[in-house]
């Protein structure tokens, strides 16, 4: 599944749409860390940085979020 969180314009405005559905929806989402994706898993979880995230790790994970956090559009990509 792909759904894209439009910007309003306003900073972070994609980025916190996307943490909100996500909440609504019963997932956890990692931290931003500059313009690397934020890990996503169903339930409650800690999800590190994507820097500190091994191989295993980012395979593990139900999805990611992509995007230009601050200004732009923010896309969450969830596994079949």
């Amino acid at each position: 599944m792909i759904k894209v969180f439009k910007s309003t314009g306003e900073d972070f405005s994609g980025i916190t749409q996307a943490e909100s559905w996500l909440k609504d929806n019963g997932y956890s989402f990692g931290s931003m860390q500059r313009s690397n994706p934020i890990g996503v898993v169903e339930g409650d979880a800690y999800i590190s940085k994507w820097f500190n995230m091994t191989p295993n790790d980012k395979l593990s994970l139900d999805g990611t979020l992509t995007g230009d956090y601050r200004n732009g559009d923010v896309t969450l990509t969830l596994k079949d």
